[in-house]
């Protein structure tokens, strides 16, 4: 059996979640600490909620895709929709009963706006969708590249044109994403 971090990569991509979940639990801990464990935890979800819908890489993803491609070979893709599911579900939940969660933090306040303003404002989460599963599949390819699966599949189908399409298209909803972000006036609270 291969080891899961024969690859540098794998090394690289496993310390980065390692990294991005010490922040989610540190962040967790500061939440329950702030106001109790239940309320911290609810904070804490729709904070990640908010970097997976309305960020246009899979970063909050990126705490389940990509060990679950390193322990089970299942496509990040296919991880990424499971965990879209979820962060609109939960989101359903949270407006419908417990909409009060939203004004706890900055973000979480901002999030809600975004949720509650059809328009233009669901076009970010459109955008994030766009950009998010853009980028898993760019994900999904470097990994089979880096391990060599398909390699003759990549070299026949200009792998190199396919990541200069992919990488023009992220950069293009990144803009997008930008300029509609602008257009909420955000003011950061010191």
């Amino acid at each position: 059996m291969k080891s899961l971090f024969q690859y540098q990569t794998h090394k690289e991509g496993f310390y980065k979640f390692l990294l991005l979940l010490t922040l989610l639990i540190a962040y967790f801990l500061y939440l329950s600490w702030q106001y109790d464990m239940a309320t911290g935890g609810l904070v804490s979800v729709l904070t990640w909620s908010f970097f997976v819908l309305c960020t246009p890489i899979a970063d909050a993803g990126f705490l389940i895709d990509f060990p679950v491609r390193l322990i089970t070979g299942l496509r990040m893709f296919i991880t990424e929709m499971l965990v879209w599911a979820i962060a609109i579900t939960i989101n359903l939940f949270s407006l419908y009963f417990l909409p009060d969660a939203y004004e706890k933090t900055f973000l979480t306040s901002l999030f809600y706006k975004i949720l509650t303003t059809p328009w233009p404002y669901w076009s970010i989460i459109f955008l994030c969708a766009a950009g998010t599963f853009l980028s898993v599949r760019f994900g999904d390819e470097m990994i089979d590249v880096f391990s060599h699966k398909n390699r003759t599949y990549h070299h026949k189908h200009c792998f190199k044109h396919k990541v200069i399409v992919m990488a023009a298209l992220i950069i293009v909803i990144i803009w997008a994403y930008y300029h509609l972000i602008e257009t909420l006036q955000v003011e950061i609270p010191t």
